[in-house]
């Protein structure tokens, strides 16, 4: 996603992604369409086309991410949706769980695509802003 988002209405090819990202293109091709299943990018339009986001930046949460993978927040398997406890609303260590679990889906809805953008292009700025200096000394 922060490959695509670096891109601008052209898109980026997903050899592209896979080159920049050091993952596999068979890798890349699972996690290409979990995003496109979740409506978060597609192709641009044309014979060799590449990926763009369907929404702005800011506008896609890091949860919104994480949920193209994943169908609910779980830190531990008793939190699942899917599981039911007889003992859930009697057990501390679940009230724990439960508590540090929302703190992570607020931490990830908190934080956008472009809030990473902008922090990856802050750190290509000292990167070349580094190798600017031990070029010219």
């Amino acid at each position: 996603m922060l490959e695509i988002a670096l891109q601008t209405e052209q898109g980026i090819f997903q050899k592209e992604i896979s080159e920049k990202q050091k993952i596999s293109f068979k890798y890349l091709d699972q996690i290409i369409a979990s995003l496109k299943a979740a409506k978060l990018i597609t192709n641009v339009k044309g014979k060799k086309s590449g990926y763009i986001l369907t929404q702005n930046a800011e506008e896609i949460t890091l949860y919104d991410i994480y949920r193209a993978f994943e169908p609910d927040m779980s830190i531990v398997d008793c939190l699942s949706e899917s599981i039911h406890c007889p003992d859930e609303n009697l057990c501390a260590p679940r009230d724990f769980w439960l508590g540090l679990n929302t703190q992570i889906i607020e931490y990830l809805m908190r934080y956008t695509l472009k809030d990473l953008v902008e922090r990856q292009l802050a750190y290509n700025s000292q990167t070349s802003n580094g190798l600017q200096q031990e070029e010219g000394g």
